[in-house]
C-alpha cells in the first residue's frame, strides 16, 4: 500500500533542521515545498515550513536563535532577551526564559551547533522526529510538527503493527498513543525537549511536571480565572472578530471570557436531535445576559448525524483520529464560523478532564485523608451504581502501571469490562474488536509485552496518571480539529490546554477540584462575574448518544462502503466479513457501536492517504544527498 503523499496537501507544517551539512538534502527536498523558511546563524537552512503570517517570531542575540511557533502574542524583543539567556553549550537557559509566556506555542532554540525544540505539556503540541543515515555524511536527527511530513521526507515506511494496535476499543495506552504510524518517526512525550546536535548525537530532557495539587479552592479559582482569560485574550488580541463554541460549562467559560475585551464575538450553539438536551436553553441565557455576543443556533435538522460522510472524507491528517465519525458533527460550526469571517475559533475542549477530573485520585486521597477519601467514593459509586465489590477490587490493586499493561497485552481478545466499571484503576483496559485477525491481535501483544521493561505511568499515582493521559487524548482531538479546519483558513484554539491553564487547575486540591457533590467546582468558582449568575452555576451536560444511534441507522451504507476493499483487511489486520456482519447489526452507544470507531478512523485513514498524489521524488546524480531512514535507533529515552 501507498500510503504518501505530497507535502503541497497539508497546508501548515514546519520541519526543524540541525545547523549540520548532513541536513542539506532533507533541507533542500522541504524546501520545494515550503513557503517560508529561516536559517541557522551559519546561514544553513534551520525552520522549513508552512505557517501563517503573525504565528511565527525569532529573537536573535549573537550565533543564538529563538523561533516561537503557534498560538502567542510573544513579541520579538521578547525572543530576543530569551536568545540572550542562552548560556554555555545548552539552549535550555533560553527556553527557561519564555516559561511564564501565555498561549500554546513550539520552542526551537539554534546556537553553537546544538538545536533544541519544545512543543506542549500535553498533546496539542506535538514533536516527532526521526534519525536518518545520510551516506558519506553520518546520522542526522530532524523534527517536524506532523508525523507524515517527516514520514514523507525521510521516506519512512508504513509499521503496520502499530496500526493494528489504532484498533484497540477504548483507545491506545500510554506511552504508544499519539505516536507516529512510521517505522523509525517518534513522538517526543509531552513536557519534554528534544536536543539535537551536529554531530548527529541527540537527547530528551523533561521539562514539566504537574504541580503540587496543594493549594485551596478559593486560591485555585483565582489562578485559574487569571490564567485563562490570559489565555483567551491571547487568541482575541488583534482580531476585529472571534468565533466561539457555546455549549458546555466549558465552552461558556471561554465564551464569556472573550467577550471581556473589545472584539467581537459570535457564539455558536448545535442544537442536539434529543429533546433532553439542554445547551440551547442554557447559552441563550448566556447570551441574554452578555453584552453585544451574536449568537447563532444550528438546528438539530442542520447538525450531522454522527457516522455521516465517513465514506466521502478527504481531510489530511498526520495519525488516525477518533473525531472522524463524527467530524461533519464537530466541523460543521467551524466551517460556519469560517463563512461569517473569523480566524480564530474558541473552544472548551480540555475542560472536562481538567476540571472535572478522575475519581481516580481516590487512590492516592485514601492513605492520606481516608475520611475524605471515602466520603468520595461513597458519592461516586451511587453516583455512578458501582458495586461496592467492584470498588473494593479497584481501591485493593495496588499493582503497578506495568502489572496492569501486562495485563492487557493478555487479555486483548477477553470480553469487555461492565460499562459500569468503577473508574479507579489505572484505565480501562483496552480491547481488541471481534474483527481484528489473529495476526493483528499478536502484533499488538508483541507491541505491548516489548514495552513493559522500561514504560512507566504518566504521572504519580493512578488518578494523575489517569488525568494526564485523557489529556493527551483529548488534545490530540483539538489537534486533528486544527488540521482539519486549516483548508479554511481559520485556527481553532483550545485555552484549557495551556500549560499556565494546566498548571493553575492541578495546583488545586484533588478532594475540592473533584467532588460528586458539586459539578465542576473550581471553573464555577472562577467564573464568578464572568460568567452570567444564570448560568454559572449550571450542573447538566449534554451528551450525543441520540445521534450516535440514529447516525448508525441512517449511515449504515456509508460504513458497508468502507468494508468494501478494505484496506485494513489489505494489510491482513481485520476480517472483512465479520467487520460488514457487525456494521449491518443494530449496535447500541453504550456497548457496541464504540467499539466501531478506532476501525473507521484507521480505514479513513488509510484511504486518505491515497486521495493525494505522492510528492515527487528528485534524483541526486551524484548520489549524495540520499538518506535512509533509521527505524531501530529512538532518540534516547526520556528522563523520567
Amino acid at each position: 500500500m501507498d500510503e504518501s503523499l505530497s507535502l503541497q496537501a497539508v497546508p501548515a507544517w514546519f520541519v526543524a533542521l540541525p545547523d549540520t551539512d548532513a541536513a542539506a538534502a532533507l533541507a533542500a527536498e522541504a524546501l520545494t515545498h515550503a513557503s517560508r523558511s529561516l536559517r541557522h546563524a551559519s546561514g544553513r537552512p534551520w525552520l522549513v515550513g508552512r505557517w501563517a503570517p503573525g504565528t511565527v517570531v525569532v529573537g536573535e542575540h549573537g550565533d543564538t536563535r529563538v523561533a516561537v511557533l503557534g498560538e502567542h502574542v510573544v513579541t520579538a524583543r521578547e525572543a530576543e532577551r530569551a536568545a540572550s539567556a542562552a548560556t554555555g553549550t545548552s539552549l535550555l537557559t533560553a527556553l527557561d526564559h519564555a516559561a511564564g509566556w501565555a498561549g500554546s506555542f513550539h520552542l526551537v532554540a539554534s546556537g553553537g551547533g546544538l538545536m533544541q525544540v519544545q512543543g506542549g505539556v500535553v498533546g496539542l503540541r506535538r514533536v516527532f522526529h526521526a534519525r536518518v543515515d545520510v551516506p558519506g555524511r553520518g546520522a542526522v536527527t530532524v523534527a517536524s510538527d506532523r508525523a507524515d511530513v517527516l514520514a514523507e521526507l525521510t521516506r519512512a515506511r508504513l509499521d503496520e503493527r502499530r496500526v493494528a494496535m489504532e484498533l484497540l476499543t477504548v483507545g491506545v495506552p500510554y506511552p504508544w498513543a499519539g505516536d507516529a504510524l512510521w517505522q523509525g518517526v517518534h513522538a517526543l512525550p509531552g513536557g519534554h525537549c528534544l536536543a539535537m546536535h551536529a554531530d548527529g548525537r541527540t537527547s530528551t530532557t523533561r521539562r514539566w511536571t504537574p504541580p503540587e495539587p496543594v493549594l485551596p479552592l478559593a486560591e485555585g479559582a483565582a489562578r485559574l480565572r487569571e490564567a485563562l482569560v490570559e489565555a483567551v485574550e491571547v487568541r482575541t488580541r488583534g482580531h476585529e472578530l472571534v468565533s466561539s463554541d457555546l455549549g458546555g460549562l466549558d465552552s461558556t467559560a471561554v465564551c464569556c471570557a472573550a467577550a471581556l475585551g473589545s472584539t467581537k464575538v459570535v457564539a455558536y450553539t448545535a442544537a442536539l436531535h434529543d429533546e433532553a438536551g439542554d445547551d440551547v436553553y442554557w447559552a441563550e441565557r448566556t447570551v441574554r445576559a452578555l453584552d453585544g455576543v451574536e449568537h447563532h443556533v444550528v438546528p438539530a435538522h442542520e447538525t450531522a448525524m454522527t457516522f455521516d460522510g465517513v465514506d466521502t472524507l478527504q481531510d489530511v491528517l498526520d495519525t488516525p483520529s477518533i473525531l472522524t465519525v463524527d467530524r461533519n458533527r464537530r466541523m460543521g460550526i467551524v466551517e460556519l464560523a469560517a463563512s461569517r469571517g473569523s480566524g480564530v475559533h474558541l473552544t472548551g475542549l480540555g475542560g472536562d478532564e481538567l476540571l472535572a477530573g478522575t475519581p481516580a485520585r481516590l487512590h492516592t486521597l485514601l492513605p492520606a485523608h481516608p475520611l475524605v477519601a471515602l466520603r468520595g467514593i461513597r458519592g461516586y459509586a451511587a453516583k455512578y451504581r458501582w458495586t461496592r465489590r467492584a470498588v473494593l477490587r479497584q481501591l485493593m490493586d495496588r499493582g503497578s502501571y506495568r502489572t496492569w499493561l501486562g495485563r492487557v497485552a493478555r487479555d486483548l481478545t477477553e470480553p469487555a469490562p461492565a460499562v459500569d466499571e468503577p473508574l479507579l484503576g489505572w484505565s480501562m483496559p483496552p480491547r481488541m474488536p471481534p474483527w481484528a485477525t489473529p495476526d493483528a491481535v499478536a502484533a499488538v501483544r508483541e507491541l505491548l509485552r516489548a514495552g513493559l521493561p522500561t514504560t512507566e505511568p504518566r504521572g504519580t499515582g493512578h488518578g494523575e496518571h489517569r488525568e494526564l493521559v485523557a489529556m493527551d487524548g483529548i488534545s490530540q482531538w483539538a489537534r486533528h480539529i486544527g488540521q482539519m479546519a486549516a483548508p479554511w483558513g481559520i485556527e481553532v484554539c483550545a485555552p484549557y490546554y495551556d500549560a499556565r491553564v494546566i498548571d493553575a487547575a492541578l495546583a488545586v486540591r484533588p478532594q475540592e477540584r473533584i467532588t460528586p457533590w458539586r459539578y465542576k467546582p473550581l471553573i464555577v468558582e472562577a467564573m464568578r462575574g464572568i460568567v452570567p449568575e444564570a448560568s454559572r452555576t449550571r450542573g447538566t451536560k449534554a451528551n450525543a448518544t441520540f445521534e450516535e444511534e440514529a447516525g448508525l441507522r441512517e449511515h449504515r451504507r456509508a460504513l458497508l462502503a468502507l468494508c468494501e476493499d478494505s484496506r485494513l483487511a489489505r494489510l491482513g489486520l481485520v476480517d472483512e466479513q465479520i467487520l460488514r456482519d457487525w456494521c449491518r447489526r443494530a449496535l447500541t452507544a453504550e456497548s457496541e457501536s464504540y467499539l466501531l470507531h478506532p476501525t473507521i478512523a484507521c480505514e479513513v485513514w488509510l484511504r486518505s492517504r491515497e486521495m493525494t498524489p505522492p510528492t515527487p521524488r528528485t534524483d541526486r546524480p551524484d548520489g549524495r544527498d540520499a538518506v535512509t531512514v533509521s527505524p531501530t535507533v529512538p532518540v534516547a529515552d526520556p528522563e523520567r
